[in-house]
């Protein structure tokens, strides 16, 4: 057993600032055992905390709401009117009196009630369900906005598959039980109240009687929601986990079944599904125990007043009628209890999914535009960083950049090279604000990247990385994602640019044509022109090329090569090169190492004063030649 509970799959941790988690609430309390009372009485106030706020998302529809429960009530009224109507109908078949037009009179009635009790259940139905499926659509969209605008801190400690699992699957649930359990809670807590009264109102001391069983069958609701709850956060958090490995290996089936990595995917997959089950099985069998508990109680408490009512008839302290409406309120009653009973287990889920959304909300998202900002106009695309220094949320102990100072003159052509890990793609990160350092300045044309607004500085820049994302769309949208409102002109201007053209003008739908998930019907080099279009359709100021070439063959990489030109003209442009043969056309290259700036100068100079540049170069010229000699050799054992 984990000495702090909530932090398991599924739950949203954050780095910097650290919010206020439950682990926090937990270790302030010292509270050390998930089982233990003090515990579970924190996690039900947090759970109902959290319904309350999601009852917010029913403000707007507030009109709704009280139609809703106005017809709730309507209906609850008509099925107590009926007790009093079987009263009378008895009554005036065991008494004397003109008992034909008596019945008829009270048949016209019975009949009256039950209209008004369909039509308002109609009504009851349409307006609850409608909210539930708004409040549900309403919170998807809410989440799903708030998830765009959270930093990549965040995407870099919590899997995206358990984000879209809370995304999907738990306003599913919350739909489910806005829109039919919670109105079946309230319908029959208002029924059974209702009842309690006619039962008192009905005969007096026998509704005592049952007012004081009635304890008896709260109290397994007290004793085991709680734990429900519990169990229904955690079976949340599994599955949670259980979609986070459904999207990591769908998404990588070709790497899995290259290395024969299926059968550890199944057992894995399985085991985790197995727990699922497991802990299912544990709410199913505690929510089981608490229905047997509640129909048992009550109902032994119906006998036994069932048993006084008909001693007193016999007796004639009360009338057959009397006991046979008393008798029905006891079954509404005892019924209404039941139901309760039952469907606080779904409450208690709501609440368990409700925490897990509500806790997506409240991360706050960690780089905003300030409130007053500065203006970019006219700009020009220069790029000032003065002894940086950062570390990443998840590393704090290990600097990912520091003293690191670098002038990029507008136009200028930098090339970024060094080792795996020196630093290189963190500096792109740095200028696209995705995190700001701990120490140092970054300008941007002389203003500060933290007084600027972040849509219009990120307006700045394009990036290409090593790997293009491709969307499952069309190549049309697919392009115009970086400018929404581009014209097919202005796309194929970009197409041609990059040399895309003619694969595009091939497919079968031209810009209509759906690439697939991840552009899986394009090649490598395809996706990388296609990437270097989006870019020179944004027509940025600044250009961040992750080196798109690294992985392709050499007609793609020609091509590719070709299209690079034609966007770094005219234009600032930061180049991560994995490849010195690449940084040719740089004004001047930056060697890194250890987060830190070895040198600065062009091919050769550092060749000259660079130890580390003169090693990658003699590395990569050695491969060269061996790929060369390589390549002879396949020619030389070709020929007859």
């Amino acid at each position: 057993m984990p000495l702090f509970y909530p932090i398991e799959p599924g739950t949203v941790t954050i780095y910097h600032p650290p919010s206020k988690t439950c682990t926090e609430l937990i270790m302030k309390n010292d509270i050390t055992q998930p089982g233990s009372p003090a515990f579970l009485n924190l996690m039900q106030q947090r759970s109902w905390r959290t319904l309350g706020k999601l009852l917010q998302f029913l403000q707007p529809y507030r009109w709704r709401v009280v139609g809703a429960a106005s017809a709730l009530v309507i209906a609850a009224g008509s099925v107590l009117g009926l007790g009093q109507g079987l009263r009378l109908l008895v009554d005036a078949g065991t008494i004397g009196g003109n008992a034909q037009e008596s019945c008829s009179w009270i048949a016209s009635v019975f009949l009256g009630l039950i209209t008004i009790m369909a039509l308002a259940t109609g009504v009851r139905y349409y307006l609850v369900t409608w909210l539930g499926e708004r409040v549900a659509t309403d919170l998807r969209r809410n989440v799903y906005e708030h998830l765009l605008r959270l930093s990549p801190a965040f995407y870099d400690v919590n899997r995206v598959g358990e984000l879209q699992s809370r995304l999907t699957a738990d306003t599913t649930l919350l739909q489910t039980v806005i829109g039919s359990s919670l109105s079946i809670a309230l319908r029959n807590i208002i029924t059974f109240v209702g009842s309690i009264i006619m039962l008192v109102a009905t005969i007096p001391h026998l509704g005592l009687l049952l007012i004081i069983c009635a304890p008896l069958a709260a109290f397994p609701v007290v004793l085991f929601a709680r734990r429900i709850r519990m169990m229904t956060r955690k079976t949340q958090d599994h599955v949670a986990g259980l979609s986070g490995q459904i999207d990591e290996t769908l998404h990588a089936i070709r790497n899995l079944q290259a290395f024969g990595f299926e059968p550890w995917a199944r057992d894995a997959f399985f085991s985790r599904a197995e727990a699922v089950f497991a802990m299912a099985r544990s709410r199913i069998v505690q929510r089981t125990f608490l229905l047997v508990m509640v129909m048992l109680l009550m109902f032994f408490g119906m006998s036994l007043v069932v048993w006084i009512g008909i001693r007193d008839v016999n007796a004639g302290k009360v009338t057959s009628g009397e006991l046979s409406a008393f008798l029905f309120y006891a079954l509404v009653a005892a019924s209404a209890a039941a139901m309760i009973g039952e469907v606080v287990g779904d409450l208690f889920q709501a609440a368990g999914a409700a925490e897990r959304l509500i806790e997506i909300l409240n991360v706050q998202p960690q780089l905003i535009s300030p409130v007053h900002t500065v203006d970019l106009i006219q700009p020009q695309g220069s790029i000032t960083m003065r002894d940086i220094e950062f570390r990443y949320p998840t590393t704090p102990d290990r600097p990912a950049i520091q003293h690191f100072s670098l002038e990029v003159a507008p136009g200028e052509r930098i090339a970024l090279v060094g080792m795996s890990g020196a630093g290189k793609s963190t500096i792109f990160s740095l200028l696209l604000r995705f995190y700001d350092p701990q120490n140092g300045r970054i300008l941007f044309d002389g203003h500060d990247l933290r007084h600027l607004d972040l849509k219009q500085l990120r307006q700045q820049f394009a990036w290409v990385p090593q790997q293009a994302d491709i969307f499952a769309t069309t190549v049309r949208e697919n392009i115009r994602f970086a400018l929404p409102m581009a014209t097919d002109e202005q796309i194929w201007t970009a197409l041609r640019l990059a040399r895309a053209d003619e694969f595009i003008q091939d497919l079968e739908h031209g810009l209509d044509t759906e690439l697939g998930e991840r552009g899986v019907r394009l090649s490598g080099g395809q996706k990388q022109r296609v990437a270097i279009a989006r870019a020179l359709l944004r027509n940025p100021k600044v250009l961040l090329l992750d080196e798109a070439t690294s992985s392709l063959d050499a007609q793609s990489e020609h091509l590719v090569q070709q299209g690079l030109r034609a966007l770094m003209h005219g234009r600032t442009t930061l180049v991560i090169a994995h490849r010195l043969a690449t940084v040719h056309d740089a004004h001047r290259i930056v060697v890194m190492e250890g987060g830190t700036i070895q040198s600065i100068g062009d091919h050769k100079y550092l060749l000259q004063h660079s130890p580390l540049y003169a090693h990658l170069a003699a590395l990569q010229f050695m491969t060269l030649e061996q790929n060369i000699s390589a390549d002879q050799m396949d020619f030389v054992a070709t020929q007859p």
